[in-house]
């Protein structure tokens, strides 16, 4: 199992600078400076730190899944048979590499994992859950449950 990260010390600043890139990913380093009430090269120092260790992973374009044809989402609970160590390393290990698999979450519950998956339609999620996910290693059952509409996602 992954050991757990250590928290990072952040102070007033850092909070400022993560919030702001939270809600603009793409500000300049000069206007992130401004916001946060910085000069622009120790802003600059901070964002570095902030990314060195690995409080800030990257950053990303967000995708409007409709206009790329892949608005459909389906939640999928997996029981594992076997839920020893190995056995959770190997599913987690081949669970990423499923591209439609968007998030996989160790629940506690009658079931072990919680995965979120996107496909175009829900012929493409069945091939994708009888294909790959129902093949993942230890996969014992697989449940489906399907989003008639989203209501709130990370935007």
């Amino acid at each position: 199992m992954e050991t757990k990260p250590i928290p990072v010390d952040l102070d007033e600043f850092d909070r400022k600078i993560i919030a702001a890139l939270v809600q603009d990913g793409r500000m300049t380093v000069t206007d992130l400076a401004v916001k946060v009430g910085l000069s622009k090269t120790p802003c600059q120092v901070r964002l570095r730190k902030l990314l060195d260790s690995g409080v800030i992973r990257g950053f990303s374009a967000i995708l409007d899944s409709a206009k790329l044809g892949m608005d459909h989402v389906a939640f999928a609970e997996v029981k594992l048979s076997d839920t020893r160590e190995a056995a959770l390393r190997e599913f987690n290990t081949a669970v990423r590499r499923i591209p439609e698999v968007e998030e996989c979450h160790m629940i506690a519950s009658s079931f072990d994992y919680l995965l979120k998956v996107r496909t175009s339609d829900i012929r493409r999620y069945r091939e994708v859950l009888g294909e790959k996910i129902s093949s993942l290693p230890h996969v014992a059952s697989t449940s489906t449950f399907v989003a008639m509409e989203t209501v709130k996602e990370r935007s």
